[in-house]
């Protein structure tokens, strides 16, 4: 097969996609060779790009520092040792083969990834289900968007959403519900706000305060899971006031009345509904009066809606009420799912889901097993759908998966009970892991690790939120022997006896079959349909252009809008009102003890962290586990903001993070991040406090419902160790967390037992201190070893964290220079007079801390746009203006929006 080459002669920036979120921005991307040769940046927005017109948030931005790390799988291993490509693909291939012919075709389990480019995910699909022969096919798209995709298929025939990111800004009325997208998705958050204009309203439905929420005109704190009867008791309104497009519905829709019954048995009036969701009745007949009264409205959903054991339903609640008012695929109005994963589209186009079979066909669809299996040529297509992600790693820790690929993600992180998680993987008895870092979670499980090509090394496409399908091109050289994922999944379907089907010389090959793979039997049935680009040539696949599906000969330039004409994928044509009833099972009930958990992203980091933790820079603004709380919550449990404390659930899962103080939070409830994982910290898996219980319909995990215990950890002793990159490990603490820095690894400590520095601090510094300095009655104890001139590491210890001095002037030191007089005289008091201690960073675009934004503030900078003027804080992704409101109004001064 054709390697990738990189033409280095071509010193323009190339057209490539972002990697993160669903938004799917546009980036132009040079080789570090290119930015020397003629000084443009490595990373910018693409200003052509329809999903972000050249803006890029701080992840995006950062793109380049998270390239052609030391970190990335180089060669393939087995068993721990290096081997060649030919003896890895051996190992694959003998193990699958021996597992189909031992214990047959279910054997076999594929995990996959919307990190995955779409050709990617098509060969995966193809060989798994078409050739094994296996139906034990899922991804961790799982965990994010399939209730979404539940909900879209049972109300209009097909996984699809109607509108585009234009609605957003063209919407008079913009429902954000449990989406925070400040955070989450940040560039569409920006064009959001950009939107704003007189008569606009914003309304923001979140148990939490978020970022998102400083955009809201009407912010609705619902008690978790009440959201089904938020929006049923919307559809009441909406019939009883006479706002039902009774036209529209009568010529469009089946099961108006059926629906409405069954939202009038949980959702009477808005009285009710208030009490149930703990709102005000002003609150909620606010709301409902606003939807009634504008055609052009548009209700944005994400995970706070999906992770849910009723995510399907209350996606649906929220679609009934727009097809009840016909805004559905009309500018400026229709139900949107914010995509998580830069490729979940992607990966549920090919049928990357358990449940379907490809190219938006299911194991149900009339004909289309049948069809597939010609296409492919094929006589061992599953009959029947396979194994969820959480029923698919229940199978393997009962032994019946013989045989488990994963691909581009991080099982043992992410999903819930992850200690189970582990328990299956170590029970298995043949694990393949293909990723391009090489120590994570999972692939410190694996049996034959594989390298596969990252981010800049990799061809394809991807699909964002609006349907939107875009070029990911290669602009780096590949890291080691690292390969393209569908070429080595195309090696072993060659190797198991399979060449003819799996022939591809190139990701346009693979790509050309996948798009006349959706125009099989599709006559207008479907809306996903490539037939516009089924013979793309090379050539045109390279140059290829965002654009959004359908894209046919009639539509060869895609479709914005789609179901606009009252037109569905259904059988008859007509979107179906589906009845939803609230019931107990999505709203957990916090007992005396036991706080009510959520768990969700941070504002810089991305997923377990394996990537942007390799830019330093994303990590300073939220650099250990937290947990939020209610003031008032600490004050009962008498704990102060700051201290360390323990949550843990009924299962034995522990989850160990600092409290943060945060009056956007409901009493009664903590929130959690899902990032850290044990390659960074000790018990801060979110997933660890999460059970295993999914949504029924969906099979998607309900991630944001739980029930904890908080205990502080009452440690005594509280301390910040900085070493350099990969130096040994001699000590143990009763908690720890590793943040990265550009030049060493910063670790926050802290124990329950008392600690003899001084017999003990050899352990601590990998050698004997040359400074030493402490003060037993104020309990702290300072010392720094320095090797050949450099530092070599430096221990920091207080009685309490608060009174540990900042350490990015001694993280700085550790660039390999020999240390000044004057440097080595501030080691033990962390402090250059010379140099600036900026605090707690707040702006991660431009390294804004705290302490600068405080100062300014008091010298007069009391609006957000005098402190972007001064610092330039909060003037690119704008993801930190939030926290600049904050800043000044806790000064007591007014903030006056920009």
């Amino acid at each position: 097969m054709d390697a990738i080459t990189v033409n280095t002669s071509d010193l323009l920036p190339l057209r490539t996609t972002c990697p993160y979120c669903g938004v799917g921005c546009g980036v132009l991307a040079s080789p570090d060779w290119v930015e020397r040769t003629v000084g443009c940046r490595p990373v910018s927005g693409d200003p052509a790009h329809p999903a972000n017109t050249g803006r890029l948030c701080v992840k995006g931005a950062s793109l380049h520092e998270t390239t052609g790390s030391d970190s990335n799988l180089r060669f393939p291993r087995v068993l721990g040792a290096r081997v060649n490509w030919n003896r890895a693909l051996d190992e694959v291939t003998g193990a699958i083969r021996e597992a189909m012919e031992h214990h047959g075709p279910g054997s076999v389990g594929f995990y996959l990834s919307g990190q995955l480019l779409t050709e990617d995910y098509y060969v995966a699909n193809k060989l798994a289900k078409g050739f094994i022969g296996t139906p034990h096919v899922d991804t961790n798209s799982r965990l994010c968007m399939s209730s979404a995709v539940a909900a879209h298929k049972r109300a209009f025939g097909e996984d699809v959403v109607p509108g585009c990111y234009e609605d957003l800004e063209l919407a008079d009325l913009l429902v954000l519900a449990g989406s925070n997208t400040a955070w989450n998705h940040p560039v569409l958050y920006q064009r959001m706000k950009a939107a704003d204009r007189p008569g606009r309203r914003v309304v923001v439905v979140d148990p939490r305060r978020t970022a998102t929420a400083e955009l809201a005109d009407l912010h609705l704190a619902i008690r978790p899971g009440s959201d089904t009867l938020l929006f049923n008791g919307l559809l009441v309104w909406l019939a009883d006031t006479g706002a039902v497009d009774d036209a529209w519905v009568s010529a469009h829709c089946n099961g108006f009345d059926d629906a409405l019954a069954s939202a009038r048995v949980s959702a009477f009036a808005p009285q009710k509904v208030a009490e149930a969701c703990d709102l005000t009745v002003d609150e909620v007949v606010t709301f409902y009066r606003w939807f009634a009264e504008t055609p052009r409205s548009v209700t944005a959903f994400s995970q706070g809606i999906n992770q849910s054991v009723a995510g399907t339903d209350k996606g649906n609640a929220i679609i009934n009420c727009h097809l009840a008012t016909g805004r559905v695929g009309k500018p400026g109005a229709s139900p949107f799912s914010l995509t998580g994963q830069p490729n979940a589209m992607g990966g549920r186009e090919v049928g990357g889901l358990a449940n379907t079979l490809a190219a938006h066909m299911d194991y149900d669809t009339p004909g289309a097993w049948g069809a597939v299996a010609e296409f492919w040529g094929t006589d061992r297509l599953p009959q029947a759908p396979g194994h969820k992600a959480v029923d698919l790693f229940d199978a393997v820790h009962r032994g019946e998966i013989k045989v488990l690929w994963i691909m581009g993600t991080n099982p043992a992180v992410s999903l819930p009970d992850s200690e189970r998680i582990r328990e299956a993987m170590a029970r298995c008895p043949m694990v393949i892991v293909s990723d391009c870092v090489s120590h994570t979670d999972t692939t410190a499980l694996a049996d034959i690790l594989l390298p596969a090509r990252g981010w800049g090394e990799k061809e394809g496409t991807v699909t964002n939120s609006e349907r939107c399908i875009s070029r990911q091109r290669a602009f780096l050289r590949p890291t080691g022997e690292a390969r393209a994922d569908w070429q080595i999944l195309a090696e072993v379907g060659q190797r198991l006896g399979y060449r003819e089907a799996f022939q591809w010389r190139s990701p346009a090959a693979v790509f050309r079959e996948h798009a006349r793979l959706s125009t099989l039997d599709n006559h207008g049935s479907r809306q996903f349909n490539l037939s516009g680009l089924m013979d793309i040539t090379d050539e045109a696949y390279d140059l290829l252009e965002p654009t959004r599906w359908p894209i046919t000969a009639r539509q060869p330039g895609g479709s914005r809008r789609l179901f606009g004409d009252g037109r569905f994928s259904t059988p008859d044509g007509r979107a179906r009102f589906i009845p939803v009833r609230a019931t107990a099972l999505d709203q957990t009930v916090a007992r005396p003890g036991r706080m009510r958990l959520n768990t969700g992203r941070t504002r810089d980091q991305w997923h377990t962290m394996t990537r942007t933790v390799r830019a330093p820079r994303l990590v300073q603004h939220r650099p250990e586990p937290f947990v939020d709380m209610h003031p008032d919550d600490l004050s009962a449990l008498g704990i102060t903001e700051g201290e360390l404390v323990t949550l843990g659930n009924e299962r034995g899962g522990l989850f160990t993070g600092r409290v943060r103080a945060e009056p956007g939070q409901r009493q009664g409830e903590v929130f959690v991040p899902i990032h850290w994982s044990h390659q960074f910290t000790g018990r801060g898996l979110a997933s660890a406090l999460i059970s295993p219980v999914t949504d029924p319909i969906s099979g998607q995990p309900d991630s944001k419902n739980g029930l904890v215990t908080v205990t502080p950890l009452s440690a005594r002793w509280h301390a910040r160790l900085l070493r350099p990159r990969g130096a040994s490990r001699g000590w143990q603490a009763d908690y720890h967390t590793r943040v990265p820095q550009d030049h060493c690894d910063s670790w926050y400590l802290a124990g329950k037992q008392p600690e003899d520095w001084h017999r003990n601090i050899t352990r601590w510094l990998g050698g004997a201190p040359d400074l030493v300095l402490e003060d037993s009655a104020a309990g702290t104890f300072r010392a720094a070893r320095i090797r050949h001139g450099q530092l070599d590491g430096v221990l920091l210890v207080a009685r309490e964290a608060s009174h540990l001095p900042g350490t990015a002037w001694l993280a700085s030191l550790f660039d390999g220079r020999e240390l000044s007089r004057h440097e080595r005289r501030g080691l033990l008091s962390a402090r250059n007079v010379e140099t600036e201690d900026i605090g707690a960073v707040v702006c991660s675009c431009f390294g804004t801390g705290e302490k600068q934004i405080a100062a300014a503030i008091r010298a007069g900078a009391g609006t957000v746009e005098a402190l972007g003027e001064k610092l330039r804080c909060g003037t690119n992704c704008g993801s930190c203006i939030p926290e600049l409101k904050a800043a000044i109004e806790k000064r007591g001064l007014s903030s006056v929006p920009v």
